[in-house]
């Protein structure tokens, strides 16, 4: 019986990836990648764009990112201050999202605005006429 089960776990053991980057070892730089909150949103799909929704309370204007590295859509945003009493506010975190999105957006075209609390992203959708 471990004859047959050898090479079934040689198979499995050939299929595992390791990370291109290595674990952080030091201590501040793996809690700095905790210090974000994860902003409620929602995605409406159209015939020719994708349109995120994404509810970013209390952020800076000037302090949200838009990182683009298909077929990934990173958004960070930051706070502004706190009116919160000083023991309250370390519970406040900057916003970050991680959407994995997809090839078939042309996120060269991407368009954001922020009214208010809201952030819209959208983009749209290759067809057969748009490049890349």
């Amino acid at each position: 019986m471990n004859e047959l089960m050898e090479p079934i776990a040689v198979r499995r053991a050939k299929g595992v990836r390791k990370s291109a980057a290595p674990f952080p070892s030091d201590p501040d730089v793996e809690s700095s990648r905790l210090i974000f909150s994860r902003p409620r949103y929602h995605c409406e799909e159209q015939s020719d764009t994708l349109t995120l929704v994404v509810r970013l309370p209390g952020a800076d204007p000037a302090g949200v990112d838009l990182e683009v590295n298909a077929p990934d859509l990173t958004i960070t945003a930051t706070r502004g201050q706190s009116k919160q009493p000083s023991g309250v506010g370390e519970a406040v975190r900057d916003y970050q999202l991680r959407l994995r999105l997809g090839y078939s957006l042309v996120y060269k075209a991407l368009q954001a605005e922020l009214h208010g609390a809201t952030l819209t992203v959208t983009i749209p959708k290759k067809t057969a006429e748009s490049p890349g």
